[in-house]
């Protein structure tokens, strides 16, 4: 578990990763089709964004290859998760506005904690290759505690990393899960449309959506919530 290390501050932001800062979301599509397809799971967009996008890939073992064993299972899986960092490689952009928020919070001297379902070895990789690994005083990663997305706990531990109050912060979430993970941690939380719709994203509990973070009424929310 984290142990907090700061004074409370009172306020955060709180990223997901994958979809979030960087549109990363086709390529895991087109690993999970390389990786799962022999097995007999094939993927469009839409089935990807209800049954794969957001769910730790323990979750994802049990359900789509329950006829391996724990051990070969997570061996596939480790092979998808190679496949898009290749992929990835040299394709990480951010989303439109996220360097200038980034720059504003730091600014503010609010913290800012990445919050993932995703391996570390991903998190970090996208992390560095955006340049912003220095930006996050946490990396919370969810298959490193008890319970990953949908679970609240890996947004209460990046809160409590920073002793932040849930009420006080923001949290931006591509993923039906870490919708749900954030909202059930009493975070406000911003939708961001890269793969799901508005709807989608309101129902699995977001207050509000985004397509980008230069969203000018994502902009006015966070003007009045962090005070800056």
């Amino acid at each position: 578990m984290i142990e907090a290390t700061t004074e409370a501050t009172g306020r955060a932001l709180l990223f997901d990763i994958d979809g979030t800062l960087a549109d990363t979301d086709p390529l895991h599509l087109k690993a999970f089709n390389q990786v799962l397809g022999p097995h007999g799971h094939v993927f469009d967009h839409a089935r990807f964004s209800r049954e794969l996008q957001g769910f730790a890939n323990v979750a994802i073992g049990e359900r789509f290859l329950s006829h391996e064993a724990p051990e070969r299972r997570a061996l596939i899986l480790d092979e998808k998760e190679e496949v898009f960092r290749t992929l990835v490689a040299g394709q990480i952009v951010p989303l439109p506005g996220l360097m200038a928020l980034l720059d504003r919070a730091d600014v503010a001297g609010i913290p800012m904690v990445a919050v993932t379902n995703a391996p570390r070895l991903n998190a970090e990789l996208l992390l560095s290759g955006l340049g912003i690994a220095h930006r996050f005083k946490a990396l919370v990663i969810g298959a490193e505690l008890p319970h990953g997305k949908p679970h609240p706990l890996p947004y209460q531990e990046g809160l409590r990393f920073v002793g932040a109050r849930a009420e006080a912060s923001i949290a931006f979430e591509d993923s039906r899960t870490g919708v749900q993970s954030a909202a059930a941690a009493g975070i406000p939380t911003i939708g961001v449309r890269t793969s799901l719709g508005h709807a989608d994203l309101v129902a699995a509990g977001a207050v509000a959506s985004a397509s980008a973070f230069d969203d000018p009424d994502l902009l006015a929310r966070l003007a009045s919530v962090m005070e800056w």
